[in-house]
C-alpha cells in the first residue's frame, strides 16, 4: 500500500477520498487554491500545499504544478476525483512517465472513451444498443443532410463535452443550423475540441446508468443500474439506485451490455457506461463512458455495502482482492437517493451564489441511513471560481418511499445562512414531480414552477440591516456588543402591530430605504421615522399592517422630516441565523444578520411562511410621538462628573445646553456640538495627558462618553470599554431616541433619578404584561384573578413576603388583597435604602412608630419626582395629589400605570 497519496482536487470529493485514506492509514497530500484555503479538506489532510492564486486553469488544471508537489511530498500516487484532470489521458501519462500511480483507468482507456464519437464506434463494434446517429461533421451542410435521414428532432453533441456542456437539441434544420457554429465553440473553448456529431433525440427518455469496477485484466464486476434522469439543462439534480419501475429483466440486460463494453478493453479501476432509455419503446441505448468515479458513486456505495475509493486505491497499489472473491460477498440491499446541494439561486435561473456560509447545520449523518459528503462549515467561502456544490445528502432504507422521505427529513434539517442554496428546490421537486412517483424523466423539471418563502433585495438603500431586539447580551463584558435596534420601540410597536414576538427580526433603515421584490405573498409593517412607501408604484401608509403578494415590488424612499431610522417587519420574522443568542447585524465585527453586513442588491432573504393574511390593522395616532424640534432625553447623573472631573458650572452648562447632532455619527455613537468642557484637572495623571483621560472602565449603551473635548453619545454597536470619562447615562426608556437623531437636530439632557428610572421601567413592563393600565387604553384594567410576574418576582426574591403578609395576591388564593392600613416590610427596606426619606417626612409609616400614617394633603418630594419625570402623569390621572391642590387624593379603586 501507498505510504502517502496526493488527492488533485478540491471540496466533497477531496473529503470523501481522504476519509477512505484515514481507513487504509495512508497519508493524504491535499493541493488547494487559494480561494479555497477555508476548505474542510485542508484541515483533514495530513499535509496541504497552495496552488496559487485564481480559478482552475491555473489550480487545479495546472499539471506541472501538481506533479512537483506530489514529487516534493513524496506522495506514490495521485486520485484524480471527479471533474479537472479525472478523464485527461496526458494527466495520466505525465503521473505514469513520473512514476506515480494514476488511480484509475489506463491512459489509453482514457482516450478511448473520452471521445463520444470513438467510444461509439466501439460500442457499435461489441453490439452495445445504439442510437441512429452520425460520426464526426465536417460541415453544416453534412449536419443538415444527416438529421434529414435520422428525422427531427436531434441532438447535437460535442465529442469531447460533459457535465452537460455541448449539447442542443434541434427541432427544425434552422434550429440546427443556429447551433452548430456555437456547440463547437463550446466543444474548443472547454474541452479543447471542436469535433461535433448528431444522434437521435429521445422525446421522453430516462437517463440510466451502470457503475463498473475492472481489474485491468478483462474481469469487470457491475454494481446495479442508477436513474440520473432528474435533470436541469442536462445536470443531474437526484439520483437513485436501484432505477425504480424498469421492465422486468432490463437491469440485468444493462449491466451485461455495460460489462461487456468494459471487458472489450480490459478495463481498469471504476467507471460509468451511460445510457439512454426510450418510456416509449421501452429499449434502451448506449450514451458514453464516464472513465472516473461519479458525484453519485454514493447511492451506489450505500445499497451495496461497498467503498469504491477503497477499492481503486487498492487495486492500484496491487492490493485488491481478485474481483471473483469481492463478487461472492456482494448483494445489494434497499434503496438509497441523493440529492446535489448547490450554492446557486432557483428563483433566479440557478445563478451561482459565491459568498460566505455564516452557519452551516447539517442533521446528524450515521454514514447508513444517511450520509453527508461535504466539504463545507461555518466561516466558509464559496469561491466563484468553481461548481458550487457545496454537498451531497444521500438517504438510506429498506425502500424507495421510506429512503424519499429520509431525504426529505434531512433537507427540512439542513440549514445554510449566507448564500442562497437549491435547498427548497430540491424538498420541491421530491413531493411535488413525477420523481415522487418513480417516474422521473429526463425533463421532467421544465414544468416545475418554483416558489420560496424570500424576497430579494434589488437594491440595498444607505444602511439597511437585519436587527433584533434586544439584541445580544450577556456579551458586553468580553467587548462584544449588543447591536440590535437603534430604536427599539418603532421595532417592537412594528412586530406587534404583526402578530410577531416583540423580538422578532427586521429590517433597520437609515436614511434611505431599500427596494425589495417580493417571491412569496407577505404581510408587513413599517414604523420608525416617516418614510416613503410605495407598492407597486401605488403609495402605502405607515404603521399599518399592509399585504404584499408574490411578484410585488416595495420601494422605501428616503426619510423626511424628523428622525433618521425606519423599520421594516414582516409577519413571521426574518429567517437568518442566531449568532451569539441574536440575529442583529454588528457590521464593524462581521457577524450577525445577513452576511454580518449591510444588506447588498442581489441579497436573497427568507420569511415564514405565510398562514394569517389578515391585512389593514393601524397603530393608533394618539400611541405615536411625534418628535419635538428639541429632543428632550433623561439621563442619570455620573459616574464622572463634578467636581471630580469637571467644574460645577460646567455642569450647569451641560444640562442648560441644546446640543447639535455631529454629521459624523452612526450606530457605534452620536457625536454632540457644544461648549467646551471645562475640566477641574490638567491632564488625567496616569491614564493619559488629555484631562478627560481615565483608565479604562465599563461603558453602558446610553453613556455620554468625553473622547477629548467632544461629547459621544455610545451606541449599540459602541465599545464595552474605554478611557475617557462619562458624566451622564441615558436611561433606558430614552434609548429609542437615540437611534432617531440625525445630523443638525437639537438634544437637551435631564437628569433625573435612579428611583425614577427604575419606576419608569417597572412601569412599562407591567403596562405591556397587562398587570397595569395602558395610558393609551385607560380601559384595560388589571385582572383581579392574575399576579404580575414582576412582582411576584420581587415577593419570590424576598421569600414570598408581600404574597404572606397580604400586600399582593396570593397566586393559589387570588381574593387576597394588600390592606390598606399596613406597609410591607420589603417596601420600607425600599425607603431605608433612600436614607429613609419617605420615613422621615412621614409618606410611610415608621417601623418604630406604627401610629404614623402618611399624610393625604403632602406629597413627597420623591413621588413628585416620578411624576414630573413622566410628564407630571400621576398628578394628571389623580393617583398622587396635585401641588396646587393638596386636597385632591388618590381614588381607591384605581391603579396607577406608573
Amino acid at each position: 500500500m501507498f505510504d502517502k497519496l496526493l488527492i488533485a482536487n478540491r471540496g466533497a470529493i477531496a473529503c470523501r477520498i481522504l476519509r477512505t485514506l484515514r481507513t487504509l492509514q495512508v497519508k493524504g497530500v491535499a493541493v488547494y487554491s487559494e480561494a479555497d484555503a477555508a476548505s474542510l479538506h485542508l484541515m483533514q489532510a495530513d499535509e496541504a500545499h497552495s496552488l496559487g492564486e485564481g480559478g482552475a486553469a491555473g489550480t487545479y488544471l495546472a499539471v506541472d504544478k501538481i506533479l512537483a508537489i506530489a514529487k516534493a511530498s513524496g506522495a506514490r500516487a495521485i486520485h484524480p476525483g471527479y471533474g479537472f484532470l479525472s478523464e485527461n489521458a496526458a494527466f495520466a501519462q505525465a503521473c505514469e512517465d513520473a512514476d506515480i500511480a494514476f488511480v484509475g483507468p489506463t491512459p489509453e482507456q482514457l482516450r478511448v472513451f473520452g471521445l463520444k464519437h470513438t467510444a461509439r464506434a466501439l460500442a457499435r463494434q461489441h453490439g452495445v444498443p445504439m442510437l441512429e446517429g452520425t460520426e464526426l461533421l465536417d460541415s453544416l451542410e453534412s449536419a443538415i443532410a444527416a438529421a434529414r435521414d435520422i428525422g427531427y428532432p436531434v441532438m447535437l453533441k460535442s465529442t469531447a463535452g460533459g457535465g452537460g456542456i455541448g449539447m442542443r437539441v434541434c427541432r427544425s434544420a434552422e434550429e440546427l443550423a443556429d447551433s452548430f457554429e456555437a456547440v463547437k465553440r463550446l466543444g474548443q473553448n472547454n474541452f479543447s475540441d471542436a469535433g461535433v456529431f448528431i444522434e437521435k433525440y429521445i422525446q421522453r427518455a430516462r437517463h440510466l446508468e451502470v457503475q463498473v469496477f475492472g481489474d485491468g485484466q478483462g474481469e469487470v464486476l457491475a454494481l446495479g443500474v442508477r436513474d440520473c434522469s432528474v435533470q436541469r439543462r442536462n445536470q443531474k439534480v437526484l439520483e437513485e439506485t436501484p432505477a425504480p419501475n424498469l421492465p422486468d429483466g432490463m437491469a440485468d440486460e444493462l449491466c451485461a451490455a455495460a460489462i461487456k463494453l468494459a471487458r472489450a478493453v480490459n478495463y481498469r479501476s471504476a467507471g460509468t457506461v451511460e445510457f439512454v432509455f426510450d418510456s416509449e419503446d421501452q429499449r434502451f441505448y448506449f450514451l458514453e463512458v464516464n472513465t472516473r468515479l461519479q458525484v453519485e458513486h454514493g447511492v451506489t456505495e450505500q445499497v451495496w455495502g461497498v467503498d469504491l475509493v477503497s477499492w481503486m486505491v487498492q487495486l492500484a497499489a496491487g492490493d485488491l482482492p481478485p474481483l471473483e472473491q469481492l463478487q461472492a460477498g456482494l448483494k445489494p440491499s434497499g434503496h438509497a437517493i441523493q440529492a446535489r446541494l448547490y450554492a446557486e439561486d432557483p428563483g433566479r435561473e440557478f445563478q451561482p451564489c459565491p459568498g460566505l456560509l455564516t452557519a452551516v447545520n447539517f442533521p446528524p449523518a450515521d454514514g447508513h441511513a444517511l450520509r453527508i459528503d461535504t466539504w463545507v462549515e461555518a466561516g466558509c467561502e464559496i469561491p466563484p471560481y468553481f461548481d458550487p456544490m457545496i454537498a451531497k445528502l444521500i438517504s438510506w432504507a429498506p425502500t424507495r418511499e421510506r429512503a424519499s422521505t429520509g431525504l426529505i427529513d434531512a433537507l427540512n434539517e439542513t440549514r445554510l445562512y449566507g448564500v442562497e442554496t437549491n435547498r427548497d428546490y430540491l424538498r420541491q421537486i421530491i413531493a411535488d414531480t413525477p420523481f415522487a412517483s418513480g417516474q422521473p424523466w429526463t425533463r421532467c423539471l421544465e414544468g416545475l414552477v418554483y416558489h420560496a418563502d424570500t424576497f430579494e433585495v434589488l437594491s440595498g438603500g444607505t444602511q439597511t440591516s437585519v436587527q433584533d431586539y434586544p439584541g445580544r447580551l450577556g456579551y458586553w463584558a468580553v467587548g462584544v456588543p449588543p447591536s440590535g435596534p437603534m430604536d427599539s420601540r418603532a421595532l417592537r410597536q412594528g412586530n406587534g402591530l404583526l402578530g410577531n414576538a416583540e423580538g422578532c427580526a427586521a429590517l433597520e433603515i437609515t436614511m434611505s430605504g431599500p427596494l425589495l421584490r417580493f417571491n412569496t405573498d407577505a404581510v408587513i409593517a413599517v414604523t420608525g421615522a416617516q418614510i416613503p412607501i410605495t407598492l407597486d408604484g401605488e403609495p402605502r401608509a405607515m404603521n399599518a399592517a399592509l399585504l404584499v403578494c408574490a411578484g410585488s415590488t416595495l420601494a422605501l424612499g428616503t426619510i423626511a422630516g424628523a428622525g433618521v431610522r425606519s423599520y421594516l417587519c414582516v409577519r413571521g420574522g426574518l429567517d437568518v441565523p442566531d449568532y451569539l443568542g441574536s440575529k442583529s447585524t454588528f457590521t464593524l465585527g462581521q457577524f450577525g444578520g445577513h452576511g454580518g453586513r449591510a444588506l447588498r442588491a442581489g441579497d436573497v432573504l427568507h420569511i415564514a411562511p405565510l398562514v394569517d393574511r389578515s391585512a389593514g390593522q393601524r397603530i393608533a395616532d394618539d400611541a405615536l410621538e411625534a418628535l419635538p424640534d428639541i429632543r428632550r432625553i433623561r439621563v442619570i447623573y455620573g459616574p464622572h462628573a463634578a467636581p471630580e472631573y469637571f467644574t460645577e458650572a460646567y455642569i450647569e452648562t451641560f444640562f442648560a445646553t441644546d446640543w447639535e447632532v455631529h454629521f459624523n455619527s452612526s450606530r457605534t455613537g452620536v457625536r454632540l456640538i457644544g461648549p467646551k468642557p471645562e475640566w477641574v484637572r490638567a491632564d488625567g495623571g496616569e491614564a493619559g495627558l488629555h484631562p478627560s483621560n481615565i483608565h479604562d472602565n465599563p461603558y453602558a449603551i446610553g453613556a455620554v462618553d468625553f473622547t477629548g473635548d467632544m461629547p459621544v453619545i455610545l451606541g449599540p454597536d459602541g465599545p464595552s470599554l474605554g478611557g475617557f470619562v462619562c458624566p451622564v447615562t441615558i436611561i433606558e426608556a430614552d434609548l429609542w431616541q437615540l437611534g432617531q437623531l440625525k445630523a443638525g437636530d437639537r438634544v437637551r439632557f435631564y437628569p433625573v433619578s435612579v428611583e425614577a428610572c427604575h419606576a419608569e421601567r417597572c412601569g412599562s413592563e407591567l403596562v405591556r404584561e397587562g398587570y397595569l393600565p395602558d395610558a393609551a387604553d385607560q380601559s384595560t384594567v388589571p385582572p383581579s384573578s392574575r399576579t404580575s410576574p414582576l412582582l411576584q418576582g420581587i415577593a419570590d426574591s424576598s421569600g414570598s413576603e408581600l404574597v404572606r403578609e397580604g400586600y399582593i395576591p396570593d397566586a393559589e388564593n387570588p381574593s387576597t388583597v394588600p390592606p390598606s392600613s399596613r406597609t410591607s416590610p420589603l417596601l420600607q427596606g425600599t425607603a431605608d435604602s433612600r436614607g429613609s426619606e419617605l420615613v422621615r417626612e412621614g409618606y410611610i409609616p415608621d417601623a418604630a412608630d406604627q401610629s404614623t400614617v402618611p399624610p393625604s394633603s403632602r406629597t413627597s418630594p420623591l413621588l413628585q419626582d416620578i411624576a414630573d419625570s413622566s410628564g407630571s402623569e400621576l398628578v394628571r390621572e389623580g393617583y398622587i395629589p396635585d401641588a396646587e391642590n393638596p386636597s385632591t387624593v388618590p381614588p381607591s379603586s384605581r391603579t396607577s400605570p406608573l
